[in-house]
């Protein structure tokens, strides 16, 4: 099928393994949408079953674009190739056993990035659905109502918590003058929400309280391959270690250090209760972080986590102090 002639407006980029029977979906999604002004390009990282013929059912869309890899690339080599094809001035990811849950998602996405040059990433409100795309529960981790933020606010209360709230590659878009670099090949787990935190250092984040897209959970995600290989842990830690240090992320130098110590001392925690053995813990942390650093930093690590985790929860901070105001963080360095 020949390619469409002038740039669209949002490159849709559907990166696909092996996922024929959810491939449909996501690919009736995206072709349903009010807004027409994309192309959409279906990259196929040698899958084994039936994704060709899945596909070639569509093909008389001449928006869409289907290319075989000629080798298996892996998550961030696909990703990244599926970025050097798009054209559009917006790049939008949609997982092939993901989809669009609003025929507007385009649309509003759109118009925040149009509406705002300064914002660098555009997110929303999903739906969480499982292997027959019944919806499990609604996702919205900035809480009711809409936000606009300082883009180093977002990685701070990210990393403060270690936890991705900014949400998976079918959540976002993203202009696609700031993904020259591509996501990190050193990261295997955390490899998103690492490049989340690479565009929200160019400009500010926005959040709309409406769930666009749908999220789907079920046994053969690469996610449940990394968690019982430990890779998400060493991900962790290498996430802290690239980001706590930057200006303008968690100014307080204790907190950088509590972190780090924290999510290190997880392979100790699973080795305690019995999940892995004390030589497989030992292994983790000396592959990201110095062993005896941490066991020298430990008993004070143990001395300050519960008024560390009380601090947080009392205060609720940071996302209080996430909506107060959309000012960066302005905590004092010591």
């Amino acid at each position: 099928m020949e390619r469409m002639q002038a740039p669209p407006k949002v490159s849709v980029c559907i990166p696909t393994y092996n996922y024929a029977d959810y491939l449909p979906f996501a690919i009736e999604s995206v072709l349903g949408q009010s807004f027409t002004d994309f192309e959409l390009i279906i990259q196929d990282d040698c899958s084994k079953d039936n994704t060709a013929e899945v596909v070639e059912r569509y093909l008389s869309d001449r928006r869409l674009i289907f290319e075989t890899n000629e080798r298996n690339l892996g998550l961030a080599g696909n990703w990244n190739c599926c970025l050097s094809k798009a054209r559009g001035e917006y790049i939008k990811f949609v997982f092939a056993d993901d989809l669009l849950a609003s025929p507007d998602c385009l649309a509003r996405m759109v118009s925040v990035l149009d509406r705002d040059r300064s914002v660098s990433l555009v997110t929303s409100a999903r739906n969480i659905i499982d292997s027959e795309s019944r919806l499990v529960h609604v996702l919205s981790d900035f809480g009711r109502g809409s936000l606009t933020a300082d883009g180093h606010r977002i990685i701070s209360y990210c990393l403060l918590r270690l936890t991705n709230f900014i949400g998976e590659p079918s959540a976002v878009m993203f202009r696609r003058a700031d993904s020259g670099r591509g996501f990190s090949p050193r990261y295997a787990h955390a490899l998103d929400m690492e490049f989340w935190f690479h565009l929200l250092e160019k400009g500010r984040f926005v959040f709309i309280d409406e769930t666009l897209t749908s999220y789907r959970v079920h046994p053969r995600q690469k996610t449940n391959e990394n968690v019982a290989n430990l890779i998400g842990l060493h991900d962790n830690v290498l996430l802290l270690q690239d980001y706590v240090w930057r200006p303008n992320i968690l100014g307080w130098r204790a907190i950088k250090h509590y972190l780090i110590i924290d999510a290190v001392y997880q392979f100790w925690r699973l080795a305690k209760k019995g999940k892995i053995n004390r030589k497989r813990a030992l292994e983790g942390i000396g592959a990201c972080f110095s062993v005896r650093r941490f066991f020298l930093a430990y008993p004070l690590y143990r001395l300050i986590k519960p008024f560390f985790r009380l601090f947080l929860k009392i205060a609720d901070w940071p996302a209080a102090q996430l909506r107060a105001s959309f000012a960066p963080f302005s905590f004092p360095e010591n």
